[in-house]
């Protein structure tokens, strides 16, 4: 790393230095083709359920309209019908959303785990126990059911006097392996003609490089249909075509260099600039200008004999004090370690920099993607 410059109150440099050896450029390394993506189809898939949760210490919904209609219904299952008229206690009760992932290939008895949260007033789920309840998919259909004691992390105490003490979010709570897989879902890989992997980061360079390293296994086998996607003609047969999947996905392929990028975060100061950023031939020079005002009042005496009287004079004293700075000169091509050396040298805090990267940017010399958060 280079020389450490200091700037006006030392975090300029700090920043910079940091910059520097967080993103100075280095020798190009293989990735394994499992970390630049997926294969289409294999996924995890969001299920959702709606359902009661009961044994609460009066911490419930208090008597709302859905929150009853949802207890009766439940009675209802057990070939219970209330009295009309008569609603069921709701302060021991709490309507709540649960929501789970089902991995891919999840199998019939497999065990998941759900996150149980309030949608009333509940005031916590702390010491509830969740009704059997369903976990639909995006389709509608039932793909596991879920039930069990929740577990929350966040708890709530009531004065006498209206106060009240919350820590942590007493109305989420979780259950560790709390819903079983009922149906799985077809992801058809071992009946396509071809599998199709998929880039997380659209990239022509390195599509073609996925696919080359393919090639070079199953000669013939793989080809970029675009910046994402690479088509395998697949194996025929499952356990084939599993091995073919596990062997592709270890498989070492150089991916490209990032195309260049200057993210700066404008409420925090941060600025992150990747090692392909480079800037034409420019001359730089950056200062600070300080107007000050001084407002004093001088007492004014009245000459002898003259018969005036004593007085209050304002008196205004204006300065301007412009701190000089030399320019500096950014040659053609540098990459992102000359850049950070020059401004460093200048003593920039982090905010001077984001000013001259964004005129560097108007004025057609910085070669990159300037992004503003």
């Amino acid at each position: 790393m280079g020389p450490r410059g200091r700037g006006g109150d030392g975090s300029g440099g700090l920043l910079l230095a940091l910059l520097t050896a967080l993103t100075l450029a280095t020798p190009a390394s293989a990735d394994r083709i499992k970390d630049l993506g997926a294969f289409q189809g294999i996924r995890a898939n969001q299920l959702t359920g709606y359902g009661v949760v009961v044994g609460l210490p009066g911490t419930g919904d208090d008597n709302l309209e859905y929150t009853v209609q949802s207890l009766k219904a439940v009675a209802s299952r057990f070939g219970l019908q209330l009295p009309p008229g008569v609603n069921p206690g709701m302060k021991n009760a709490a309507v709540v959303l649960i929501t789970a992932e089902l991995p891919p290939f999840a199998k019939p008895g497999q065990r998941l785990d759900i996150t149980v949260a309030s949608m009333g007033k509940a005031k916590s789920l702390r010491g509830g126990s969740l009704i059997l309840t369903p976990l639909l998919g995006a389709d509608g259909q039932v793909y596991a059911m879920a039930q069990g004691n929740l577990a929350v992390g966040g708890l709530g105490a009531d004065g006498a006097d209206g106060s009240r003490i919350v820590i942590n979010i007493p109305s989420t709570g979780r259950i560790p392996d709390g819903a079983t897989v009922e149906r799985t879902v077809a992801t058809g890989f071992d009946t396509a003609p071809t599998l199709t992997f998929d880039l997380q980061r659209a990239d022509w360079t390195t599509a073609q490089n996925v696919a080359g390293a393919i090639n070079k296994v199953y000669p013939g086998a793989a080809e970029a249909i675009d910046a994402v996607s690479v088509a395998i003609r697949a194996a025929p047969g499952a356990q084939t075509r599993a091995t073919q999947m596990a062997r592709i996905e270890n498989l070492d392929v150089t991916a490209a260099e990032p195309s260049a990028k200057v993210i700066v975060n404008a409420r925090t100061g941060t600025v992150v600039i990747n090692a392909a950023v480079r800037v034409g031939p420019a001359a730089v020079t950056h200062g600070k200008l300080t107007v000050r005002i001084d407002e004093q009042q001088r007492v004014v005496q009245p000459g002898p004999l003259s018969g005036g009287q004593t007085a209050l004079e304002q008196h205004s004293g204006v300065s301007v004090d412009e701190e000089k700075r030399p320019m500096f000169l950014l040659a053609p091509g540098p990459r992102l370690a000359d850049v950070v050396k020059a401004v460093n040298a200048i003593g920039a805090s982090p905010a001077d920099l984001v000013a001259i990267l964004e005129a560097l940017k108007e004025a057609g010399a910085l070669k990159a993607e300037l992004i503003v958060l």
